[in-house]
This record gives structure tokens, C-alpha cells and sequence, in this order.
């Protein structure tokens, strides 16, 4: 390991002990046993295509530069420590910080998927945050919704010629928006009010979800661009060989 990627691990450890140590709450993502099977079963099928995607889009990025392990490690790490600190709702759900942009903004939504997945997993098995039956819906919202919506706005944004620590910040905060919208709907559709069906209950999850997850967007977006400067700072050759930094930008 050389001196830049010790920087790297040195960051990552530091924010993991700032930020990963809160806590224990009985609040979580969907649940285990909160949604029906038939919508457990549901989710889980819609999320295949887009794990094998994300599958060999990792393939392909490791393939082409090793190195990029780091930064993907890390990537995964920022995900586990985020979508970790919980602050409870009074519904069947939480409000957290999600982390998935930047790993949507530095390798694409694919894969994010799969490092998706892996921290859920491990959050429900060994955190008792989420579960295994709602393993699906939990994917979907926060590792493939969220993601694809992040990195699109960032393209976006890039295109636009909008400041790149704007767009940054921009994309992960909506991505983590649109990860809580997709959740509340998730829930309003096996949980369809009585007076108003699906959407009414949809409005109804997120008007409690609104008053946290609002600003622990704006948070995950301050804290996504804080990682990236770091980056640029310890990391450009990394960054530059997984195609984020142009050869010779500062």
C-alpha cells in the first residue's frame, strides 16, 4: 500500500469514527416482515437485472484499473456508515442518509447496485436494520432509484457547465430525496389508505419523513462534496484512471 492510498484508508477511518458510532435504534429501513410477500417477492425480482449489470460494471472497472479498488472500497464504506445512522420515524420506515451518490457519481449507477446490497445486507444481519424479506424493496429504493437519479442529475449538471462541487451536491442531495419518495411509495402500494388509496397514503409517509430527511439531504450533500475535494486532493491519479478527472484538471 503506498502513501496516497494510506491517506485514503486514514480518511476513512477518521470520518467512520466521527460519524459511525451512534446509537442503537429500533428504527430501520422497510423492516423485516413489514411488507407483504407478494411484494417482497416483487422487488427482489425487479432488482436482478440491475445487480447483473452492476455486477459487470464492477468487472469491467476493476478489469481496466486495479487501483480503483480503493476508491470503490471506499465508495462502499461511505454507503454502510451513512444508510447507518438512523433517526427514527413513526411509521414502518426511518430517516437516513443514504450515501449512494457518490459512489453513482464516481463509477455510474450500475454499480452501486451491488455495493448497494452488501451493506444492506450486512446492516440486516448484523445491525437488525432492514431485513432479509425486504431485502428488495430496500435495494430498489436506496441502491437503484436513488443512484440513477443522482447520477443524471450530475450528468445534468455537467452538461449545463453548473460548478462540478454544485452539481456534486445537488445530485446527492435529490438522489437521497428520490431514495425517500421512492420508499414512501413502496409502502403507500402495499399500504393503500383507506380515503384516497395509494397516493394518499404516498403523501402521508412522506409528509412524515419530510421534517428529518430534508435536512440530512442537505447534509449528505455537504458531506459528498467534502469527500470528493478530499479525493482530488489525495487521490487525482485514482480518480483520473476511473475517467472522473480528466488527465492534467486540476
Amino acid at each position: 500500500m503506498n502513501q496516497k492510498e494510506k491517506k485514503i484508508i486514514t480518511i476513512v477511518t477518521v470520518f467512520a469514527l466521527t460519524f459511525g458510532v451512534v446509537p442503537v435504534a429500533n428504527a430501520m429501513h422497510i423492516m423485516e416482515g413489514y411488507l407483504p410477500p407478494k411484494f417482497c417477492i416483487a422487488w427482489g425480482a425487479i432488482c436482478v437485472p440491475f445487480l447483473v449489470l452492476g455486477y459487470l460494471s464492477i468487472k469491467k472497472t476493476l478489469s481496466e484499473n486495479r487501483k480503483s479498488m480503493t476508491i470503490l472500497a471506499m465508495s462502499g464504506a461511505f454507503i454502510f456508515v451513512l444508510s447507518s445512522l438512523k433517526i427514527p420515524s413513526v411509521t414502518g420506515s426511518c430517516s437516513h442518509m443514504t450515501g449512494t451518490g457518490l459512489a453513482a457519481i464516481l463509477f455510474g449507477p450500475s454499480a452501486v447496485s451491488i455495493l448497494g446490497i452488501i451493506c444492506l445486507i450486512f446492516q440486516a444481519v448484523l445491525l437488525a436494520h432492514g431485513g432479509l424479506t425486504t431485502l428488495g424493496a430496500n435495494t430498489f429504493s436506496m441502491a437503484i432509484a436513488g443512484p440513477l437519479v443522482s447520477y443524471g442529475i450530475y450528468k445534468l449538471c455537467q452538461n449545463m457547465k453548473v460548478n462540478k462541487n454544485v452539481g456534486i451536491f445537488i445530485a446527492a442531495s435529490i438522489g437521497d430525496l428520490f431514495t425517500y419518495c421512492v420508499t414512501s411509495m413502496q409502502l403507500a402500494l402495499a399500504y393503500p389508505s383507506q380515503s384516497g388509496g395509494v397516493m394518499a397514503s404516498a403523501a402521508k409517509f412522506l409528509a412524515v419523513f419530510a421534517p428529518t430527511q430534508v435536512p440530512l439531504a442537505i447534509i449528505e450533500g455537504i458531506l459528498t462534496v467534502v469527500i470528493v475535494i478530499g479525493l482530488e486532493t489525495y487521490a487525482k491519479s485514482e480518480l483520473t484512471g476511473i475517467g472522473f478527472l480528466k488527465r492534467g484538471e486540476n
